[in-house]
């Protein structure tokens, strides 16, 4: 048995959802299970992380937990429109490609309208097509402007390149969402503030991520602008994401924030995948796709590459909308694993070459 979990973590680069729970927030939760709290959030923990939370982003921001990633975007989204109104967002945005509609559903059928972009960044110029296309009645209403950051294919949005899309959004009377499921993989990426990637580049709603991170569950929907986080607790407790115990959802943020963990969880992420993208770029055969700026490194590779690495065990994913093999790292992600994968790919390529 301990064989098999072994292997299981090595051959594991599908997704930065398999690792474990940290050892911060695992304790920050063992710290949190002492005696009767109170429930629903009404609690001394809750309210150090949001403190936590507004220090970390340096203003009096609204924040609430949810349980997943879905929950935090779908009901973000579902506070800044209205049924009749519409969200841009690229085409590979985990809102369009993998939350099963979500979105529409908790919007009670906002319209997600997509645009391409390279590098998996928005294309202001299709962004401000698709804004001015029509304005007829008929149309549903552009009305959120949703980038993700870092993107679904591992690049990081600047500072400047953010504020250039607020300032298009704004300019259009729209909102600005963040989809930050990666976000400290990006801070760490641009080494900036995170106030700086966020409301002081123009967003006004941020979807922090942290199971991604080394949290087992809890995400963090923030609100810079404070005024449309009005009944969003309504929004969680209908949706089911107001927890009764979320001192064990809140808690581990505190662990996380406090020391540091989640910006060092995050660079080391980066930097295992910084490593694996510097050994399979000069194996033939191994193009990198995307420049490499997060946690997770993009490769085009024979499909007879990729099926013997699967049928070895190896766990990734062929990314949906844009084709090649996605190679996730993660907190617990080693050294030793980057290097036994590098290897195994050299392995692979050899064996392929054989029956060319």
């Amino acid at each position: 048995m301990e064989d098999i979990y072994q292997k299981r973590v090595l051959n594991q680069f599908a997704s930065d959802n398999y690792a474990g729970i940290c050892p911060e927030a695992l304790q920050a939760m063992q710290d949190a299970n002492a005696g009767f709290v109170s429930s629903y959030g009404d609690d001394i923990w809750t309210e150090r992380a949001c403190q936590h939370l507004r220090q970390v982003f340096e203003t009096e921001c609204q924040v609430f937990f949810v349980f997943n990633g879905t929950a935090a975007n779908s009901l973000a989204l579902a506070s800044l429109c209205r049924s009749y109104h519409s969200v841009v967002c690229h085409e590979l945005a985990h809102v369009e490609t993998d939350e099963c509609g979500a979105p529409e559903f908790f919007s009670n059928g906002t319209k997600l309208l997509h645009v391409n972009g390279q590098g998996g960044k928005l294309d202001l110029g299709e962004v401000e097509r698709t804004i001015t296309r029509r304005s007829d009645i008929h149309y549903p209403r552009p009305k959120v402007l949703s980038l993700t950051q870092a993107t679904e294919v591992g690049t990081v949005y600047t500072p400047d390149e953010i504020r250039a899309t607020s300032e298009l959004a704004k300019r259009y009377g729209m909102r600005v969402h963040m989809d930050g499921a990666r976000f400290a993989n990006a801070v760490v990426s641009l080494d900036v503030a995170p106030a700086e990637v966020t409301w002081r580049a123009g967003v006004d709603v941020l979807c922090l991520g942290g199971a991604k991170n080394g949290m087992a569950i809890g995400e963090a929907v923030v609100f810079f602008d404070r005024e449309l986080a009005n009944e969003f607790d309504y929004r969680c407790k209908q949706a089911g994401q107001l927890a009764s115990k979320m001192r064990f959802i809140s808690a581990p943020w505190i662990g996380m924030l406090e020391g540091g963990a989640w910006l060092r969880n995050a660079r080391h992420a980066n930097a295992c995948a910084a490593m694996l993208e510097q050994h399979l770029a000069v194996i033939n055969g191994v193009r990198i796709m995307y420049p490499r700026q997060a946690n997770s490194v993009f490769v085009e590779m024979p499909e007879a590459v990729a099926a013997t690495l699967r049928t070895a065990g190896w766990n990734f994913y062929s990314f949906i909308g844009s084709g090649g093999a996605r190679f996730m790292c993660s907190w617990q992600t080693t050294e030793h694993d980057v290097l036994q994968l590098v290897e195994a790919v050299q392995a692979a390529v050899a064996s392929s070459s054989l029956f060319d």
